[in-house]
């Protein structure tokens, strides 16, 4: 009985010291594995051509070139591996070498038998010298990889860049990504994606004992072709989008132009702006991204959310209309502003008695307050009925929430609901003077550019909009997505629109736009300055032109730009103009083209910062040169 046990001891034990055994050869190592493979067979990756990215007009802004790439296997660098020969032919020192093997095993995922990028972008004459001596270094392979290549140097906030993936991104999508990649982080780099950067190739390759190619393996029966990334045709007239970079310059703040029509967007500028052939420059990603004063890398077009200010009263003159509360024919008195508690809300439309047009044409506070007043005393026991009836009206136009464009960042804005004023204020425990500055577009209501741009484009198509966009084709084929190819009404009867769009028109010919009107082509808009408590107002415009059938909507922030007039509503004209005509004439119009390039508010931002700094008692006087001093005097 003993013996019999003892046979069956030692013949599980056998097994399961075998099993372990082959485990461990197995999983606990891969260097048989590896080491089987690539005395037989190799794969080799094959990068495809990224696409290209165009303007409307088929103007190239990015296209890829040819990249070598040095990678290594760090297991295979374990035996035999001549890193004095290695550095010789790359022309590196042996500290550059040791920080770029650290950096690989710094990575999340590292694995030894995983290949990893070691330098990329060596020249032919380099890359010709490796390939000689290509055998020596099992541990090294040579690729070709395409390099974005910037052909211009504006719209790197629309263009964006792509990068090697991390952890986190290759576990999205690893069943293509694998550590080494590259793929888009912002733009349309990132949001197209897929549609850039094609499909991966691959090529088997018999290998001898000393690892050299010997030739294809079944003759190239299991290789698989690539598939070149599609190009990209954006709806950026780069024109328009590069004239509102130059009009930003030295300035923070905005310009979003979009086709009513269709949505596409026209021009998509941020300032300050961003150079995109930096994101070719190593460590000026993380420059940009760590720069906490100028924020390049934060796009104000889609991200940033201001108080919209005197635009938005367009928006409180057709809720009156829609929600029945005000007409046509309503008159409301301006007794040199709105008086409401003990509180006053100036305006400069002095004694006056108005209808929405003029009201709109001389921006009266009054007249929209009491407008605002009006809807939220509709019903006059439920306030809070009446707030939600306001900003489902609001959200119709897209304020208030994501507009769903094809950009991989936005922001919702706010328009307030009873339940945003519930939570901040208690249920029940706020009246309407509480919130009054609503209806003249400060106190809780805030918006983004493309908002504003977008909401305006709805007024001159007369009740609708297409979601705006960023790309126009691909491919040559125009895009077939219907988030962007369908009518999005908002809930504003048809009838309501043309009163507010007379108001507009009368901003040019008797109200705040009267300074750059010009002679070649009608405009409709509206100034705003928007309330900024932490420094100078903020400059708003929104603009339509030409105003009897308009082919292009624009808004414009200039942050702290003081008012309407003085900055924003200026550059909307000129943009338009430039779109129109394509160039500015007149000589009136060139000395306003000139202020407003010439323009710098980088003063007013250095104040405002330091001022920021003393309020958080981070400011440190700079200390004055004494021998400076002395040689100036």
């Amino acid at each position: 009985m003993k013996k019999t046990w003892l046979f069956y001891f030692l013949v599980i034990a056998t097994v399961l010291i075998f099993i372990g055994r082959l485990a461990y050869l197995q999983l606990g190592t891969d260097r048989y594995i590896l080491n089987a493979f690539n005395t037989s067979i190799k794969q080799e990756v094959i990068y495809p051509k990224r696409g290209d990215i165009l303007d409307r007009n088929g103007k190239l802004l990015v296209t890829s070139s040819n990249n070598f790439e040095v990678q290594i296997t760090p297991f295979l660098m374990e035996k035999g591996f001549d890193t004095i020969q290695f550095i010789n032919l790359l022309n590196i020192t042996r500290e550059e070498f040791n920080q770029k093997m650290a950096e690989i095993k710094a990575k999340k995922g590292y694995s030894k038998v995983g290949t990893f990028p070691f330098i990329s972008n060596i020249d032919r004459e380099t890359f010709t010298k490796f390939q000689e001596q290509i055998y020596n270094f099992p541990a090294v392979d040579i690729v070709k990889r395409p390099r974005r290549e910037y052909r211009v140097h504006t719209a790197g906030n629309i263009l964006g860049y792509i990068q090697e993936v991390d952890l986190n991104y290759i576990k999205k999508d690893s069943s293509y990504y694998v550590p080494g990649d590259l793929a888009g982080q912002a733009g349309v780099e990132k949001s197209y994606e897929e549609t850039l950067r094609g499909v991966k190739g691959y090529r088997f390759l018999k290998k001898d004992i000393r690892l050299r190619t010997i030739g294809p393996y079944e003759n190239g029966e299991k290789d698989v072709e690539i598939e070149n990334g599609k190009t990209l045709t954006l709806s950026i007239d780069y024109k328009i989008q590069e004239y509102a970079e130059a009009l930003l310059a030295n300035k923070r703040g905005a310009i979003v132009a979009i086709e009513p029509h269709t949505g596409e967007i026209l021009a998509l500028a941020s300032s300050p702006v961003i150079d995109p052939r930096r994101f070719n420059i190593p460590g000026e990603v993380s420059r940009m991204i760590r720069d906490s004063v100028d924020r390049i890398m934060y796009d104000r077009a889609l991200q940033a959310t201001y108080p919209p200010g005197s635009p938005f009263k367009i928006l409180t003159g057709l809720s009156g209309f829609t929600m029945g509360v005000t007409d046509t024919a309503t008159v409301f008195t301006c007794q040199h502003g709105f008086h409401y508690g003990r509180a006053h809300m100036a305006c400069h439309c002095g004694r006056t008695h108005l209808k929405i047009e003029e009201a709109i044409g001389r921006s009266c506070n009054s007249y929209f307050s009491k407008t605002w007043l009006a809807i939220l005393n509709k019903d006059s026991l439920h306030i809070e009925k009446n707030i939600d009836e306001w900003a489902d009206i609001m959200h119709s136009f897209g304020m208030g929430k994501y507009l769903g464009i094809d950009m991989p960042v936005g922001s919702k804005g706010n328009i307030p609901t009873s339940k945003y004023y519930n939570k901040i204020l208690g249920e029940g425990k706020y009246n309407s003077f509480q919130i009054i500055s609503n209806g003249i577009g400060q106190g809780e209501v805030l918006s983004t550019p493309i908002q504003m741009a977008n909401f305006i484009a709805a007024v001159a198509n007369k009740g609708y909009y297409y979601t705006p966009h960023i790309v126009k084709e691909i491919d040559g084929k125009p895009i077939q997505d219907t988030a962007f190819t369908t009518k999005r009404k908002v809930k504003v009867p048809v009838e309501y629109f043309e009163p507010i769009m007379k108001g507009l028109k009368a901003v040019f010919t008797n109200g705040t736009a009267q300074g750059f009107i010009s002679p070649k082509f009608s405009q409709a808009g509206k100034t705003g300055t928007a309330q900024n408590p932490h420094g100078q107002d903020h400059s708003s415009f929104t603009l339509l032109a030409p105003a009897e059938n308009p082919k292009i909507a624009i808004a414009v922030v200039v942050e702290n730009g003081y008012w309407g007039s003085r900055w924003a509503g200026p550059m909307a004209s000129l943009v338009a103009e430039k779109y129109l005509f394509d160039s500015i004439e007149g000589e009136q119009r060139k000395w306003l083209e000139k202020r407003m390039l010439e323009g710098d508010l980088r003063p007013e931002y250095r104040r405002q910062e330091i001022e920021r700094l003393k309020r958080n008692g981070w400011y440190v006087e700079p200390k004055i040169n004494s021998n400076a001093t002395d040689a100036i005097q």
